[in-house]
């Protein structure tokens, strides 16, 4: 591997990381992930910073919680002066390309990326912002229903099937083009799919793969509503419960729906290696694999993501590196690790950088080593009436809502979550301990405050920009023709040698 490695990260999204728990589940048909797996350190306990597109992907990026990017939810703008992975790795001497989604909101859309190769899938103005002030308000338009659950189904073409077929299409082609040589420079190629995120609408021959399944019903079967907590109350109410009727037959076809892009990926994911490969550069590039946040997928009764359960919390994290021993991890480590690793596998003296991150480089933990800190976790979106924290460290995990009653869970004794521990007389002094490691980490108060007068900042703005000639920050691919294959200010003999790969053979 040259002085510096090239990089090569693939985000997919809403993927549950319980799916994962030492590479992916041998029943998932993942062929592609799984020979990865094997040459990879695998965290089994990875989480994420916000269960939430926009909030988590920014914290991926920047390293930093959503109370220091103030991407608190799906509207809300990544600043540009917040550095990320891309800002650090062409500093240093990296190109830095995206192909596919971030969800970056705002007139920035690029954070860092040299090139973008796609548009986004979603948009990137305030239009989904929610409001405090109107607790319990469902924005129909845009908010998640479980018409993802009763539509879920087989289609050959769709909205996101259309957009990651773009997406894998882009990145291939800057694999090939990074092998002809035109660009010296190391580089950094992130690949961002929306899948499995719903709907759940799979390809048939996907789709097929699955129909003996074992999986296909949750483990913990759907609670009465009564029996939720207050925040998944919440959650159940901002996704339409009342206008929807789910059967077991629609459960289901989600689940197979979901399971089958999983595959799609994989497929996706291995033509993209492939080339890898093909083009001789998988020697020199580390890679690596994970999701913004997962999707709680029928359990409990409850979907997609937005809440601190495992399920919709835990992603899958797997790291292909020369400096980092194949293997199973299991120390909680968390999404806002991936700046500082990337960063520390690249070379960059991290002395300047951790200012600038929440998280920590995981070569050390690789090894058995451990995270100096508790895994921290912010939700503050559609659902909610305060901002909700969530800290794991150990076997616990330690959710608080300055509106709800604290959750305590042992996660080896009770990895569903059933067992609340903080409801227990005998553990008011445990509760109270992780209540001072909440107020260590937070100032609640101040976090609510901040949220509440962004969302009234973008209201604003978004009635306003939406008043006459609108102006998208959407962004917009560039190709400029006149340079792509042969044009008349070029060398045929040059221009022919120079986009063959490999020469001479």
């Amino acid at each position: 591997m040259p002085q510096k490695p090239n990089i090569l990260i693939i985000i997919v999204d809403q993927l549950n990381g319980t799916f994962f728990p030492d590479g992916p589940a041998d029943w998932l048909n993942t062929p592609n992930l799984r020979r990865l797996a094997g040459r990879s350190a695998r965290f089994k306990n990875t989480y994420t910073a916000s269960p939430l597109c926009a909030p988590a992907r920014a914290s991926l990026m920047s390293g930093q919680l959503p109370s220091r990017t103030r991407v608190y939810d799906n509207a809300a703008e990544f600043a540009s002066d917040i550095p990320t992975y891309a800002h650090h790795l062409r500093r240093a001497g990296y190109s830095t390309t995206l192909s596919g989604k971030m969800h970056f909101v705002g007139p920035d859309q690029l954070h860092g990326f040299e090139q973008r190769l796609t548009t986004d899938v979603y948009p990137a103005d305030f239009g989904w912002t929610p409001d405090y002030r109107k607790p319990g308000e469902r924005i129909d338009w845009w908010y998640h229903n479980l018409g993802s659950v009763t539509g879920a189904g087989v289609a050959e073409i769709s909205n996101q099937l259309e957009y990651d077929d773009e997406v894998a299409y882009h990145a291939k082609a800057k694999l090939y083009d990074l092998a002809r040589g035109a660009d010296e420079r190391p580089w950094c190629l992130t690949v961002s799919f929306t899948h499995p995120h719903d709907p759940y609408v799979a390809r048939r021959k996907f789709w097929d793969l699955y129909a003996d399944c074992a999986h296909l019903e949750p483990e913990l079967a759907a609670f009465d509503f009564a029996e939720h907590d207050p925040h998944s109350q919440r959650l159940l109410e901002a996704c339409d419960r009342h206008n929807f009727s789910i059967t077991d037959e629609d459960v289901q076809r989600a689940r197979r729906g979901y399971f089958a892009n999983i595959s799609y990926l994989d497929e996706k994911i291995g033509e993209i290696l492939e080339v890898l490969e093909d083009t001789r550069q998988a020697d020199d590039t580390i890679v690596l694999f994970t999701s913004d946040h997962g999707d709680m997928l029928g359990e409990r009764g409850l979907w997609f993501k937005m809440s601190f359960f495992d399920g919709s919390a835990r992603v899958p994290l797997m790291i292909a590196a020369p400096e980092m021993s194949d293997g199973l991890v299991e120390t909680p480590v968390s999404t806002l690790d991936l700046l500082p690793t990337v960063c520390d596998l690249a070379g960059i003296d991290l002395f300047g950088i951790m200012q600038w991150t929440d998280g920590e480089s995981l070569l050390e933990v690789a090894e058995g080593g451990q995270r100096s800190g508790p895994v921290p976790v912010e939700y503050a979106a559609e659902g909610s009436i305060a901002p909700l924290v969530s800290l794991r460290e150990g076997r616990f995990k330690f959710n608080h809502c300055e509106a709800d009653p604290p959750q305590l869970f042992d996660l080896e004794a009770d990895p569903h979550e059933t067992n609340n521990l903080a409801e227990e007389a005998d553990n008011a002094e445990l509760v109270e301990q992780w209540l001072g490691k909440v107020r260590d980490w937070w100032d609640l108060a101040s976090f609510d405050e901040e949220v509440r007068e962004s969302q009234a900042r973008r209201l604003i703005v978004y009635e306003a920009l939406r008043n006459g000639a609108y102006y998208p920050w959407d962004f917009q691919p560039l190709q400029m023709a006149s340079e792509r294959y042969m044009r008349n200010h070029m060398d045929l003999n040059i221009l022919e040698e120079a986009k063959r790969f490999p020469r001479g053979e």
